[in-house]
């Protein structure tokens, strides 16, 4: 049977959705109203109110299409602060990219690891931008050279860098189900050629963006996943979700990097690992859901989620 995650109760919000890590919530309605001036001021509040919704990080985490009944503590926080980091500099400087965060002012249960966001109209596209060739990228290219229909050179291996960055999206996967990887041309099909390069064109500049302040910080920035939706009060372009982090992205040690292998990561590469090994009992092709993970699996996925969050923003987490 398939986990089912819990929600909290949160005063001022009604929970509206779960997926894999996050909560979205949005404003409640108020119970009553009692006078014809009250439901003028009432309904202006609520069209005001209605274009926001909040978005919880939780500490659950999902592995091979999975959501997992042990949770990993501290990793709602992590996520979401940076997030918060991330959207602080790529609205910065030239060529900023504007995001969906109104506040973080959130309910006491949820501090920290919540933010108040613009309710945008989503694209049904992952953006993604690859730097280096692996994972499912790496399958793809090792059957037909090419990568969401893009052509590579021979020889590449895992790890290889891919210069320039290469824009490869998917499509939205239910909850428990793989995303699919297409070409260019799909995306124009589905959201019209002026959109799609403009998300393809959005998505390298972030990911180039974050390659090169990763790299300071001595980290590899293999690739990541974004998503974008239209703003609805403006009709803009925005950044929305969750943006570079170890959930969305492949993070890696510069030191230890070293083409032809699998590389150390900063995610949830210690949960990956334990559930395929034989110790686990899981058999990855079956329909029974993972394990509960050993607290030794869950202390180390906690600690390298904060060394991501400390070793890249420069900050101490607490």
């Amino acid at each position: 049977m398939a986990f089912a995650p819990s929600h909290p109760e949160l005063p001022g919000w009604t929970h509206v959705y779960s997926g894999k890590v996050r909560d979205l919530y949005v404003p409640a309605v108020p119970a009553r109203v009692h006078t014809d001036s009250e439901d003028v001021a009432a309904e202006g509040l609520l069209d005001q109110r209605n274009d926001t919704v909040l978005v919880v990080a939780s500490d659950r985490i999902s592995a091979y299409d999975h959501v997992l009944s042990t949770e990993i503590p501290d990793k709602g926080k992590v996520l979401t602060q940076l997030s918060l980091w991330w959207f602080e500099q790529l609205s910065a400087g030239e060529n900023p990219v504007a995001n969906h965060v109104v506040s973080t002012d959130v309910p006491a249960a949820v501090a920290g690891r919540a933010m108040v966001c613009r309710k945008l109209d989503m694209f049904p596209v992952e953006c993604i931008a690859r730097g280096y060739l692996t994972g499912s990228g790496l399958a793809e290219y090792r059957s037909s050279r090419t990568v969401c229909g893009l052509p590579l050179p021979e020889g590449l291996v895992d790890g290889s860098r891919l210069e320039p960055a290469i824009f490869t999206p998917s499509a939205k996967a239910e909850v428990g189900e793989h995303d699919e990887n297409i070409t260019f041309d799909a995306v124009v099909e589905t959201v019209g050629a002026g959109t799609a390069a403009r998300l393809r064109d959005l998505t390298l500049q972030i990911y180039t963006r974050a390659e090169e302040i990763a790299r300071a910080r001595g980290i590899i920035l293999a690739d990541t996943k974004v998503e974008f939706g239209t703003n609805p009060a403006n009709g803009e372009i925005t950044l929305g979700d969750e943006v570079l982090t170890p959930d969305s992205s492949r993070f890696w040690d510069a030191q230890t990097y070293e083409p032809g292998r699998a590389q150390a990561s900063f995610d949830k590469q210690f949960v990956r690992d334990w559930l395929t090994a034989a110790g686990s009992g899981w058999d990855r092709a079956s329909d029974t859901p993972p394990p509960a993970l050993p607290q030794e699996i869950v202390e180390k996925t906690r600690d390298r989620y904060i060394e991501a969050y400390e070793r890249l923003t420069g900050r101490k987490f607490s």
